[in-house]
């Protein structure tokens, strides 16, 4: 199609809202793929090796995962005091996860400031011989180690903190909107009518990739809207709009209240505590009590007025207080308090399918339930985040959920690749008078100013709640306006023609 048959077509369309629109929208489809597929691609790629690593993990660590130790087991502040032997004496014990199975050893968890944030040291002890497995790092209240850990460092911010999770965050933003314009484009592409011509050379080449792509879209269309949603949930400023518009509506995860005196709240819990880092300054203790080092109530007390004495034998006493409350999951998480005005927690972590995450809080002196939090009893949002988050780690429905999701993962790729084939068959020629320079600008001028006025309000809400979309987007018209004004001299004549 020449320039100007092209510019004539563009104009004539300006007369129908709907051409003008799609033509608008395959634009915005176009740089999506464009400049944001490669972050999607990587980001799906790290996230398949994520959810398909959990038996490696098992395997890399088994000596400190597991014992093949029989006999009796012995008492929890046993296994304890033998992880305080080779520990430092000034180290705090953050948390303790006993053995949840035959075979398996049990995690006494100290805390340890140059680990960073949510990461802990974990002294892995036989629940039979009491003797030390090992010792390794763990990350979040899911207690991945350090193999999956740099996975997900990687999946989150390609090892580069807090800069590299803008990357993860600008792919879940604009998945969404690919997503949903490709379905768009594609149903309407169909009920365009073609010949029934037989197409050759490149043409075929680009009729295959388009098919391609496009079916890939419609397949994975239900799992791409869920890693967009899930993902823009862990972010740190799409996130921070998410968790306070959570707040606002009381969509909020429950949490147990751990003060002994003064009738204070508790604070809500966040889902994402396994899977994401917390150097955002928006970002407060209160907000993530269950962290590792970051949690104010749990935090160890070296000189404070109102300390409290953390003994091994308090933590048989809180754990058989908490069974008989109603804690009868087999992966159970018990948390100390160094504050004398703060109760202990013990919390059920088994994420799988049913979802078991009941927690107490329990005074250490006289053993009394001080709150219980029941998953039943969660609101709906709040149980279908869990669900999602969980999902999304391939945790919840195991073995199933981590194939799932590395279908979708590797299918998010070769839709991404085969989108890059089309684009590099249908790129312009260098000094080519055909495959013209298409821009937002131009299809944009082509909307009705009735549509465009809705459009822009879209954009704006978007944008504001969604920053790093509405950043990108503007990198997009900036680049745009610098094509369009490129090919001016090509769009004159037709304007001037009207």
């Amino acid at each position: 199609m020449s320039h100007s048959a092209y510019t004539q077509k563009m104009t004539a369309q300006k007369l129908t809202a709907k051409a003008a629109f799609l033509a608008l929208l395959k634009r915005i489809h176009f740089y999506i793929g464009l400049f944001i597929g490669p972050f999607i691609f990587v980001a799906a790629l790290t996230g398949t090796l994520y959810v398909l690593t959990p038996q490696l993990e098992n395997h890399l660590y088994a000596h400190e995962l597991f014992t093949s130790s029989v006999g009796e087991v012995q008492p929890l502040s046993r296994q304890i005091e033998a992880a305080q032997a080779v520990s430092r004496a000034e180290a705090k014990i953050y948390a303790v996860r006993p053995s949840p199975a035959v075979g398996e050893t049990t995690r006494v968890m100290f805390s340890d400031p140059e680990l960073g944030a949510s990461k802990s040291r974990a002294v892995f002890v036989d629940p039979v011989t009491l003797r030390v497995q090992g010792e390794l790092t763990v990350y979040g209240t899911s207690g991945i180690l350090p193999f999956r850990t740099w996975l997900d460092d990687l999946h989150r911010g390609l090892l580069l903190g807090d800069v590299g999770r803008n990357y993860s965050e600008l792919a879940a933003s604009w998945l969404w909107v690919a997503a949903l314009g490709g379905i768009v484009l594609w149903v309407t592409g169909r009920q365009t009518v073609r010949g029934n011509r037989k197409l050759k050379g490149v043409a075929a080449k680009q009729q295959r990739s388009r098919r391609w792509h496009s079916w890939l879209g419609v397949a994975l269309i239900a799992g791409l809207l869920f890693f967009s949603a899930t993902g823009l949930t862990w972010s740190q400023w799409a996130g921070d709009n998410i968790n306070l518009l959570r707040a606002k509506m009381g969509w909020m995860t429950p949490s147990v209240s751990t003060a002994l005196a003064g009738g204070a709240q508790a604070e809500p819990v966040s889902e994402h505590a396994d899977h994401q880092a917390f150097g955002h300054n928006s970002m407060s203790m209160a907000d993530m009590p269950d962290m590792p080092g970051m949690d104010a109530d749990n935090m160890p007390v070296q000189s404070a007025p109102g300390t409290a004495p953390v003994l091994p034998t308090t933590f048989d006493r809180v754990v058989s207080a908490a069974r008989h409350a109603g804690i009868d999951a087999a992966k159970i998480e018990i948390r100390p308090a160094y504050r004398s005005d703060k109760a202990w927690t013990v919390t059920e972590v088994d994420r799988s399918w049913p979802t078991r995450v009941d927690a107490v809080s329990v005074d250490p002196q006289t053993l009394t339930i001080l709150d219980h939090t029941r998953f039943a009893d969660f609101p709906l949002l709040a149980k279908l985040t869990r669900w999602g988050v969980d999902a999304h780690m391939g945790i919840l429905f195991g073995l199933w959920n981590q194939i799932i999701l590395a279908v979708f993962g590797l299918g998010l790729c070769l839709m991404i690749s085969w989108g890059y084939r089309l684009w590099w068959l249908r790129r312009p020629q260098i000094n080519s008078m055909t495959n013209p320079a298409v821009t937002l600008m131009q299809t944009w001028r082509l909307v009705p100013f009735g549509l465009q006025c809705p459009i822009l309000l879209v954009v704006i809400g978007l944008s504001l709640s969604l920053p790093l979309m509405g950043i990108s987007l503007l990198l997009f018209l900036i680049i745009d306006v610098w094509r369009w004004m490129q090919h001016k001299h090509v769009l004159q004549p037709a304007s001037t023609g009207n």
